[in-house]
């Protein structure tokens, strides 16, 4: 059973009592919260898979928070919401990710609130899955693996890489196949009194919000649980540019939550900064002591820079091997250049995190708005 940090100066019953009556309760009550922006290549199938979702024996409701959409999504959710009663629509003019569950849940009568994502199909027993392994389990957060689907010879190797450990560090909720307690999952399923105890999500972050949020259950000593019965297929990006952008952006905003923590979650949020920052710091060191003449620091540099490249290089053919093993060996020259862009830019934009927050303390310049900018 998870113990939170009680509330001060509060009448509320604790946190462990409020996790056990909502264990016991047979008030079902339940809230799908979303929060999308200019999703509408993806928002049709979205909205299919979630209206056959097998929700006979709940009392339920969908708030779907829409960040100013400008590209037609805005009037599909309102064709939605004219529809089908349980569906409402609110504005989220801020656009993060954050703002809009918050407001989301904020509004929710659920006792138990479900997260869902525009850019992801859901197996029709997603929901039922999801309340069943919280009550089993009696875990904080609950949800499944991270399968995929894509479409198209890029798409499919950003999939076959999204599924490699030497693109992801070997992160639990990659893996299709594995049930049991892990670091975090995607979207979740919590009781409402969990969230609201917690002090729901990080509204200062643009990414990495949920890895945030289950960063605190666990260090407040609660439990996430992986149950591979609980199906869904995430879309992931179609080019390399979008793919950049979008791990530049995980790698950024995860500086914000290890300065919030003071430590990583993991050792594999740091690699790919450990690794770009090395090769950039040998490089500078060949072009500088060239230009000095220092024929053997030039040297000893290049020999190092050249140890890292070639055994980077015979790792990523490695690891295209492997996924194109799986997923189709028409990908296996796709691969080592995807594999190459989920490093580069988680570690470019881990090393820009870090320079932003250095600038931010020590002269007031603040980029987070521009870092905000880059969304799909």
């Amino acid at each position: 059973m998870v113990t939170l940090p009680a509330q001060p100066h509060s009448s509320r019953p604790s946190p462990q009592l409020i996790l056990e009556t909502a264990l016991c309760s047979e008030d079902r009550t339940l809230s799908i919260v979303v929060a999308c922006r200019n999703e509408v290549n993806h928002v049709q199938a979205f909205l299919n898979s979630l209206l056959t979702q097998d929700l006979a024996d709940f009392d339920w409701e969908v708030i779907i928070a829409d960040g100013g959409s400008n590209d037609g999504t805005t009037e599909r959710l309102a064709e939605a919401a004219k529809s089908n009663p349980n569906i409402t629509v609110i504005e989220n003019p801020t656009g993060i990710v954050s703002t809009g569950l918050n407001a989301a849940i904020r509004q929710a009568r659920g006792n138990i609130i479900l997260r869902m994502d525009a850019h992801t199909e859901y197996a029709p027993d997603y929901v039922r899955n999801c309340v069943e392994v919280l009550e089993r389990t009696g875990a904080s957060n609950v949800g499944g693996p991270a399968r995929t689907k894509a479409d198209g010879l890029w798409a499919r190797a950003i999939q076959a890489a999204y599924h490699s450990p030497f693109s992801t560090g070997g992160a639990r909720f990659h893996d299709d196949n594995f049930s049991g307690y892990v670091d975090t999952v995607p979207y979740g399923c919590w009781r409402k009194e969990t969230l609201e105890t917690l002090g729901l999500f990080d509204e200062m972050l643009v990414r990495n919000q949920d890895d945030e949020l289950n960063l605190r259950i666990t260090r407040a000593g609660g439990k996430i649980w992986q149950s591979s019965e609980i199906v869904s297929w995430y879309r992931p990006r179609t080019t390399l540019v979008s793919l950049f952008q979008q791990y530049f952006q995980y790698g950024f905003w995860k500086v914000a939550v290890i300065r919030k923590h003071r430590l990583p979650a993991s050792w594999r949020h740091l690699m790919p900064g450990i690794f770009v920052l090395t090769n950039l710091v040998l490089i500078f060191t060949i072009l500088f002591t060239a230009a000095f003449r220092s024929r053997i620091l030039t040297r000893e540099a290049f020999y190092l820079e050249m140890a890292i490249f070639l055994t980077y290089l015979a790792s990523c053919l490695v690891a295209s091997c492997f996924s194109a093993q799986r997923f189709g060996w028409q990908l296996v020259l796709y691969l080592p250049t995807t594999f190459v862009v989920f490093h580069i830019s988680y570690g470019s934009g881990f090393i820009a995190g870090l320079t932003h927050a250095s600038l931010a303390r020590s002269s007031g310049v603040h980029l987070g708005k521009f870092f905000a900018g880059l969304t799909r």
